[in-house]
């Protein structure tokens, strides 16, 4: 990746330049929307990567990536005839485990959360930025690449400096992260967004489906649809907060748009594919079929004298000395596995219905001797009827404990059916099943305003009925708030001094039923809002009491509107 980034900053300005004229070309063509005439969203506009929502590092910690833009043609460009086959211009091929798990990705973010509306074209426009599609569909059988994908250290020597955040469990780095895998997220994004794209029971930042999955779900955050251009272009954003990894990204996308097709793993180079190292991992050169393997090469005849060659012998090769061998490292131990978990809860996994709760799940394994255990897989699973979701979408993730045991499940989404929900943590790769069963709620729906919104006049003489009936709108977030419970009471007087209490003499509500109206007199009534968090009150009638009194309406969430009622003498 060092290397990578060196050779974008001696490019800088021919860089610049093709990006330039690749916007030029985009923009004269009529090319998609993706690459907007829109200015891009602003540093203090782009989300954070977290899944908190608070201030994070971006998905990568801004590392650098690949900066060559896709090939273009055109009217007076010195282009080399033509000779691409008809499977596709090598630069649109995208090997063939790669490609799947970027379909895959879209398919399964289209039944969890269709509104986002993530191509899959795009996962690979990033994923060929990022590491030149996991260095050119160098995997394993099962989508993993054989050696970690590490990007530079970030130590803020050139990149951000983001201390370690998970004992060098993914990157092998114990002072500072760095990023991993196809995909390069940081530790501690990954822990957020990481899922599992392959169904093994693992997240592994290293596996191109598990990857793959997790960069859809983060570029979906914030209930984005990728269909907007201001949506995109903060996703992409919040990937690498650089202007020019944005429009690199968007050229990729455009061009995978217009046409890509398959190839078989391992069959394109990646120059400049990040590694470990900080560089390029070497290839061996391809041998092709029926080429025979170079023989041995035969020791040569004895010179003879007058040849042109040498006449002296060669003298015999000295051995070197012995040396004392390196002392041998032991090899290290094995850390005993996880043998139970802890609850770190403090029992307030509790939200209103559509909203965010402010606790993670959160548990601790330990081994029997009750230290932490690392590198321990915990699966959280969501049980229930309330509609609650991890951010994303899913209700199954696993995550991998860090070096102080702790494993930490995303943000949950509270659905929109209030009643109890059950977060089950399970420990993985243990003989005996170890689950642990953290409580949940989802409470009513809130609603953060609440506004009057007919013109009934609030005066009546004594005996009769008010004219009209009293419209109130509740709201939360400047959206409509349904199935908001609220409760209206008539109390006496019309200064809050006269008291909160429910009045016992004044205007009243009648109760449906068929008892006698004057059993189903009440100055207290409990009432929910519409589906367009419309709350209309029953007729308020009057008995024979005269004077000035207060509606009070509060809903669920603490809004409450007070309105003055006058009751006078019969005419």
């Amino acid at each position: 990746m060092a290397a990578l980034f060196g050779r974008r900053m001696r490019r800088g300005a021919a860089s610049t330049a093709v990006a330039a004229a690749a916007m030029a070309a985009l923009s004269a063509s009529g090319a998609p929307s993706a690459v907007g005439e829109q200015p891009a969203a602003s540093a203090a506009e782009r989300p954070s990567a977290g899944a908190s929502g608070q201030e994070d590092p971006s998905v990568t910690g801004d590392s650098p990536y690949h900066t060559d833009l896709p090939p273009l043609k055109g009217p007076g460009r010195n282009d080399p005839p033509d000779e691409t086959p008809a499977t596709g211009s090598a630069e649109s091929g995208i090997p063939a485990t790669v490609l799947d798990a970027y379909r895959k990705a879209e398919a399964s973010l289209a039944a969890s959360n269709p509104r986002c509306r993530v191509p899959w074209e795009l996962l690979a426009a990033i994923g060929k930025v990022e590491s030149g599609h996991a260095r050119g569909g160098r995997l394993d059988t099962n989508g993993t690449t054989p050696s970690p994908i590490l990007g530079p250290v970030l130590n803020g020597v050139g990149f951000a400096n983001i201390s370690d955040t998970d004992g060098g469990a993914y990157d092998g780095d114990t002072l500072h992260d760095r990023a991993v895998g196809p995909m390069q997220f940081i530790p501690q994004t990954w822990e957020s967004w990481g899922r599992d794209g392959n169904g093994d029971g693992r997240r592994d930042p290293n596996n191109i489906y598990d990857a793959a999955l997790a960069a859809g779900s983060y570029l979906c955050a914030h209930d984005r649809d990728l269909t907007v251009e201001r949506d995109l272009h903060q996703a992409i954003l919040g990937y690498n907060r650089s202007q020019e990894y944005l429009r690199t990204v968007l050229h990729w996308y455009d061009y995978y748009r217009k046409g890509a097709h398959e190839v078989p793993d391992g069959s394109q180079p990646a120059p400049g594919a990040p590694t470990g190292s900080g560089g390029t991992t070497p290839s061996p050169a391809p041998v092709r079929p029926g080429t025979p393997s170079p023989s041995p090469t035969k020791p040569g005849k004895p010179s003879k004298p007058g040849d042109g060659s040498s006449s002296k012998p060669t003298p015999p090769p000295t051995t070197p000395p012995p040396t004392t061998p390196p002392p041998t490292t032991p090899p290290p131990t094995t850390p005993a596995p996880a043998t139970r978990l802890v609850d770190l809860g403090d029992g307030a996994l509790s939200a209103p219905a559509g909203e965010r709760f402010a606790e993670r799940p959160a548990v601790r394994a330990e081994r029997a001797d009750k230290k932490p255990a690392a590198q321990a897989k915990v699966r959280f699973t969501l049980t229930g009827e309330t509609g609650t979701t991890f951010e994303g979408g899913a209700t199954t993730v696993t995550v991998t404990t860090k070096a102080d045991g702790v494993a930490k499940a995303p943000a949950l989404l509270a659905g929109g059916k209030p009643g109890a929900l059950t977060v089950k943590a399970t420990l993985l790769g243990t003989t005996e099943p170890v689950t642990l069963g953290l409580r949940g709620e989802v409470t009513a729906p809130r609603a953060d305003k609440l506004v009057r919104t007919d013109e009934t006049e609030l005066t009546c003489e004594a005996g009769a009925t008010f004219e009209g009936r009293i419209a109130l709108t509740a709201t939360r977030d400047g959206q409509a708030a349904p199935g908001v419970a609220a409760t209206a009471t008539v109390l006496a007087g019309a200064d809050p001094a006269d008291g909160e209490k429910a009045a016992e003499k004044g205007p009243y509500f009648l109760t449906s039923g068929d008892e006698p109206a004057e059993e189903r007199r009440t100055r207290e009534l409990t009432l929910t809002t519409d589906a367009k968090g419309n709350l209309l009150l029953p007729e308020l009638h009057t008995d024979d009491t005269t004077g000035s009194f207060r509606l009070r309406v509060e809903t669920t969430g603490g809004t409450v509107v007070v309105l003055e009622l006058k009751v006078t003498d019969p005419a």
